[in-house]
């Protein structure tokens, strides 16, 4: 099993804020290979709403124990998941999940859905 790895959500108050983020709600992170400010942007996502802000990527903005957005670019494909695990009023960290993790994750949610 992976460590776990802590990545910091940016630029949310471009998008819906701080207020629509959750612990526990899953998030997508995106690379944005084309992105003219970034070469290593990656775009975070969260059903239905789409966007809703960047991973960090610069000394001044990844806290301490979080990777930047340039640490964790390699480590995926297109696309990878994460989970909200605190909000704060500068910040959001969300864990990143392994593709094992996930699938546990989703079951898990689904039926907590389902007994509600």
């Amino acid at each position: 099993m992976s460590d776990e790895r802590y990545i910091a959500v940016v630029g949310f108050r471009h998008f819906y804020g701080r207020k629509i983020f959750k612990p526990a709600q899953i998030v997508k992170l995106v690379k944005e290979p084309n992105n003219t400010y970034d070469d290593e942007a990656i775009r975070v996502e969260m059903k239905p709403l789409g966007q809703v802000g960047y991973v960090a990527n610069s000394t001044a903005t990844v806290p301490r124990g979080c990777y930047s957005a340039g640490r964790i670019y390699d480590t995926f494909d297109r696309f990878c998941y994460g989970i909200v695990r605190f909000v704060t009023k500068e910040t959001v960290i969300v864990e990143l999940l392994d593709k094992i993790r996930m699938q546990i994750v989703l079951v898990e949610t689904s039926e907590l859905h389902q007994s509600n």
